[in-house]
């Protein structure tokens, strides 16, 4: 059990990578620093919908089942 479980932790591990890796940067460079930020436009408010608000989402869902993992192995249930 304890084998399987470690096992399905590092593929989750893997995919946080690849999901983190896939994701856009969140800064606006050199612009932010004279004050030119975009305010509310249609992708600003839309986003959440966009491929980079899935990407958001499966990484938030993927670090929730990481961290629940990690608890699960390292408890004393699987120890004995």
């Amino acid at each position: 059990m304890k084998t399987a479980l470690t096992v399905i932790f590092f593929i989750i591990a893997i995919a946080i990578i690849i999901l983190v890796m896939c994701q856009e940067a969140k800064d606006d460079g050199l612009g932010s620093l004279a004050g030119n930020t975009s305010g509310d436009t249609y992708w600003s408010k839309n986003k959440n919908r966009s491929k980079e608000g899935y990407l958001s989402l499966a990484t938030g869902i993927a670090v929730f089942i990481f961290l629940a993992l990690a608890l699960i192995i390292s408890s004393k249930f699987l120890n004995g």
